[in-house]
């Protein structure tokens, strides 16, 4: 049983509307009516939200949705939005008492919605999580509390041109930390090719992006001008000064990124799993490495990839179904068929794991890279995060643009930090 009230749990509503990107109105279907287990019984109707505009009804993705709703014994009425349209749309029907029954939301949207009261517990809908990994999870976590379940993670690693590599004499597997990397991308660039691209564009992009650097250097969000975030951002400012990655990476995102290692003349780009079927079909052989720590082994990366939720409704009796519906899709068979779906996402379980690695025994280097990944929310940061974001790729921005340097940078960010969190 919910504990609290759907008026006291969406008080936080107004202060959380302003943290999400403004401009979006509307009203989803009334999905707080009647009684859940009659409406079960009768093949009533469940309200079902999703970031997939891209996936119609008719697709692989829709038919999954649908049918968990058929073995709950109910219809399923999906709607999709983009990302930020979902989580502005998510907490005006909170606002105006129309939450959906399930919204799979983006992870670090997550700590949004649930801040505002919004969102049932895990254990309040009596779901099962032991069986999911702890670094993965943690980005749906506040205080001792846990908000959904990850359908999957995706995270970045380094992709490589094996041509460009071969021809300087590079082999990737001897790539263990910061300085061999430096190296190889030295010795690429002295070959007569470029060395290595990134997204280092003033959004959250850009942080996404160095968050593996940051955190490989052992830095804490907490503190964002430790000696080790300064080493951090050193390293990507001396690469762009010391032409081992172009002047292009201040304004690139993640897709011109990858727009620049398809041209074929770079060693290494740094992107994500999402471009695993673009990197197959690219004119040239590539492979991928997890991201180095400074001092050696694989960097934590961040997460992405969204968790299912289930908003607080006035009817609890629809929970005893929504839990139905949300076992369905968090299944080891389910988390697989996600990963296939997206192309890929990894599981979020040992057992989903090893299921798909026996289908795609060439995942490995990804489910290494999202074992030591980590949420950008996790350390309990919450909504904190965004503020702290904004001012690390503006730190970014200034290094890599070289009005100021990385230590100065990161200074004024965390003097900002501190003030936008007081």
């Amino acid at each position: 049983m919910i504990k609290t009230s759907t008026t006291t749990r969406t008080l936080g509503l107004v202060g959380a509307l302003a943290l999400a990107a403004a401009g979006l109105a509307g009203c989803s279907s009334d999905s707080s009516g009647g009684d859940g287990d009659a409406a079960a019984a009768d093949g009533g109707t469940y309200t079902w939200w999703d970031p997939y505009p891209q996936h119609d009804d008719g697709s692989d993705w829709g038919k999954r949705v649908a049918a968990c709703g058929t073995d709950a014994g109910v219809t399923l009425e999906r709607t999709a939005y983009d990302t930020t349209a979902l989580t502005n749309q998510a907490l005006l029907s909170a606002q105006e008492g129309t939450a959906p029954d399930i919204i799979l939301l983006d992870n670090p949207a997550v700590s949004t919605l649930s801040d505002t009261g919004m969102l049932t517990t895990t254990d309040e809908l009596g779901l099962d999580i032991s069986d999911i990994d702890a670094n993965l999870i943690a980005a749906g976590q506040l205080g001792d509390d846990t908000y959904g379940v990850p359908i999957g993670a995706n995270t970045l690693a380094l992709y490589y041109n094996k041509d460009v590599l071969d021809a300087a004499g590079v082999d990737p597997a001897s790539i263990s930390d910061w300085a061999d990397l430096t190296a190889a991308l030295e010795t690429v660039t002295a070959a007569g090719n470029k060395g290595i691209t990134f997204a280092g564009i003033g959004t959250e992009e850009g942080s996404f992006q160095f968050l593996p650097w940051f955190w490989g250097a052992g830095a804490d969000l907490a503190e964002l001008d430790s000696p080790e975030a300064v080493s951090a951002l050193t390293l990507w400012t001396d690469w762009v000064t010391d032409g081992l990655a172009p002047n292009s990476v201040i304004s690139n995102s993640q897709n011109t990124t990858w727009e620049e290692f398809l041209t074929g003349d770079f060693g290494f780009a740094v992107n994500g799993t999402w471009q695993i079927n673009s990197a197959a079909e690219a004119g040239f052989a590539t492979g991928v490495i997890t991201i180095p720590a400074m001092d050696g082994g694989a960097a934590p990366a961040p997460t992405g990839g969204e968790f299912i939720t289930a908003p607080v409704q006035k009817d609890e009796a629809r929970y005893e179904t929504t839990k139905k519906i949300v076992d369905c899709m968090t299944t080891t068979d389910g988390f697989v068929e996600t990963g296939n779906t997206f192309a890929f996402y990894i599981p979020p379980t040992v057992a989903g794991q090893e299921q798909i690695l026996a289908e795609h025994p060439e995942l490995a280097t990804w489910v290494d890279a999202v074992a030591a990944a980590k949420g950008r929310t996790s350390d309990d940061l919450g909504t904190d995060y965004p503020k702290i974001s904004e001012q690390l790729w503006t730190a970014i921005q200034e290094a890599l643009s070289g009005s100021a340097t990385p230590a100065d940078a990161l200074t004024k960010a965390q003097e900002a930090a501190e003030s936008a969190l007081s």
